[in-house]
């Protein structure tokens, strides 16, 4: 246990605390009286009900993250990754299969511990509150198709960064970047057509007076969009979501079935024309770009400490090692990414505005603010949040900002 490893430590806990302080802020607020411009959003049984599920899931957090905190430092404390590491070592020494077993154990056994608060999640809570719609067969399909895609294209990507890592030395993170670009680029582009149906079922979205209305409304603001999916998400939830994913010829609408079923036309095409404008005013490519620059300034980083030693000692592995390194490194460098994910939400809150305006400039205010208050009324939202709570975790300014702004 040499002194990265109480560093690991302090920064475990003191990230525990600061999220239970920020949770307990923000459960404070759970019953305080609905601002006057939402009091149409719940009745008075909606309002007790949106309470019961805030607190029934703050309850639940802090069980949840109560042992995730003891199951790591535990993990750390007594040996868990030396263990893991001597099970790989035993089966082979080919040090790029080393470290794809070494975190295909970690991760995949790390989920499968959680999978019991994920099962009340769904089958408990959600399922409590109206929401779940998820058969306990499809359940486990998923698990079983993540963990696939996991192996599949996280061992795959981990297994080329470790070639990159024995031809190129310290500059390896060069030629990780390059590769981790290319593939956050492709999928980007081929997400929606690639990795979604093995989840999802797609279906181009039926000739009628939305479809008209929608390319309608495309057609008047200079947005090319020959793609208009249905997808349903009827079939794990109730709650409602429209995306928009792709740039150039590969950009695509997504409508969840129960959007479609939630909303009426007017306030659909208000969500697109929110959608339309986070690409017209090239929200897409920005996140895009700092995904890849963060990418870049992270793996630099990696590569001033992959090769310390005490980086891999940090965890309690007895031999040294890249897969070592890299959970030792993800552990010391997750107070930056705290940082990096602030700056990162201010700027998606920002945006969020700013689509906002665009919706309301080329289409309609009331429309979209009608939508957005039956989304919240459907999700049992939070209606007033602790604003230290939506500084540190919300990517979407509450609804009643957004509302105000909208009628401004």
């Amino acid at each position: 246990m040499n002194n990265l490893f109480h560093i690991i430590i302090i920064i475990l806990a003191v990230q525990f605390i600061l999220d239970t302080y920020l949770n307990y802020l923000n459960a404070k607020r759970f019953n305080d009286p609905i601002p006057k411009e939402l009091s149409d959003v719940f009745d008075t049984s909606e309002h007790e009900k949106s309470y019961e599920y805030k607190k029934t899931n703050y309850r639940f957090g802090i069980v949840s993250s109560t042992f995730s905190l003891l199951l790591t430092i535990g993990f750390l404390a007594f040996g868990g990754f030396e263990w893991v590491d001597q099970i790989v070592r035993g089966i082979t020494q080919n040090t790029m299969f080393m470290a794809l077993l070494f975190f295909g154990m970690v991760m995949i056994g790390s989920d499968f511990i959680s999978l019991p608060f994920a099962y009340y999640s769904t089958f408990v809570i959600e399922e409590k509150f109206g929401f779940n719609k998820t058969t306990k067969k499809l359940f486990f399909i998923d698990k079983l198709k993540g963990w696939f895609m996991l192996i599949v294209l996280g061992g795959g990507i981990l297994g080329m960064v470790i070639w990159f890592y024995q031809w190129a030395g310290n500059h390896f993170w060069i030629y990780a970047w390059v590769l981790i670009t290319i593939f956050t680029v492709f999928m980007n582009l081929f997400y929606s057509k690639l990795i979604v149906p093995i989840f999802n079922r797609q279906t181009p979205l039926e000739d009628g007076s939305l479809k008209s209305k929608i390319e309608g409304y495309a057609k008047k603001v200079g947005f090319e969009l020959n793609q208009i999916f249905v997808i349903d998400g009827s079939k794990r939830s109730t709650k409602a979501n429209a995306y928009f994913s792709g740039f150039g010829r590969e950009k695509r609408v997504t409508l969840y079935d129960t959007l479609i079923k939630d909303l009426n036309e007017e306030e659909i095409v208000a969500v697109l024309a929110h959608e339309v404008g986070h690409y017209k005013r090239r929200h897409i490519i920005f996140n895009l770009s700092a995904s890849i620059l963060l990418t870049g300034f992270t793996l630099f980083i990696l590569s001033l400490f992959v090769n310390h030693p005490e980086v891999s000692m940090a965890i309690g592995v007895s031999q040294p090692s890249f897969h070592a390194a890299l959970i030792g490194f993800g552990l010391l460098y997750s107070p930056i990414s705290e940082i990096t994910g602030l700056v990162m939400n201010h700027f998606s809150r920002k945006f969020e505005y700013q689509a906002d305006n665009y919706a309301k400039s080329t289409y309609a205010a009331l429309p979209l603010i009608s939508s957005l208050k039956k989304l919240s009324k459907n999700n049992l939202s939070n209606l007033t949040p602790h604003p230290a709570y939506v500084f540190m975790h919300y990517s979407h300014p509450p609804l009643i900002a957004r509302i105000r702004n909208l009628k401004a």
